[in-house]
């Protein structure tokens, strides 16, 4: 349908007279030194059937719910997937200050550390311990967020009608099962 038509009245697939009815517009007197043409009856096509239930579109409520349940779903891909940007930030500062501590010729000095809103002076021992258990905390909450990520992601695409992502839940092979791979491959 015209963004046009709606504004006029018309309904897109249900074409009707001027009147309301379905019954022709009278027709115009023809112009001088032609014959009158026949008038023609308008018929009533059916919609064709969109996304969803036979009567999804007829049905307003429905039609609210339904793009509210999806727009929740895509609310919470977008989140997540923020999230995990956050974090992956983050981590990159992170192993940016470990390397900056690995590198420093004064291994057993102290560190300026932030903590929120201060800092603290901590030997550098103390501070590599710490980022690096920050580290691999922040590496499973990615992880976790990942997983989780996929799951809503299948939801949004069940709630839109589409196909399940194929190929989206693999998984790396540990470098357990790369050795025992190798070992298979080389006899």
């Amino acid at each position: 349908m015209l963004r046009g038509e709606e504004e006029k009245g018309g309904s897109g697939g249900d074409f009707r007279g001027e009147d309301g009815t379905d019954e022709p517009a009278p027709a115009a007197p023809a112009p001088a030194g032609l014959a009158p043409s026949p008038p023609h009856r308008y018929r009533h096509r059916e919609r064709a059937p969109g996304p969803g239930p036979a009567g999804m579109a007829r049905d307003p409520a429905f039609v609210l719910r339904y793009l509210a349940e999806v727009e929740e779903l895509a609310e919470d891909v977008l989140a997540a997937r923020q999230q995990i940007v956050d974090l992956d930030v983050k981590r990159n500062r992170n192993r940016e200050a470990l390397r900056a501590l690995h590198k420093d010729p004064e291994p057993d000095g102290k560190a300026m550390v932030c903590f929120g809103n201060m800092f603290v002076e901590l030997p550098k021992s103390r501070t590599k311990e710490m980022m690096q258990k920050d580290q691999e905390h922040l590496d499973e909450e990615i992880n976790k967020l990942r997983k989780e990520l996929r799951v809503k992601v299948n939801r949004l695409y069940e709630a839109q009608g589409k196909a399940e992502l194929k190929g989206f839940n693999l998984n790396p092979m540990t470098a357990e099962e790369m050795k025992l791979i190798n070992r298979i491959l080389e006899g």
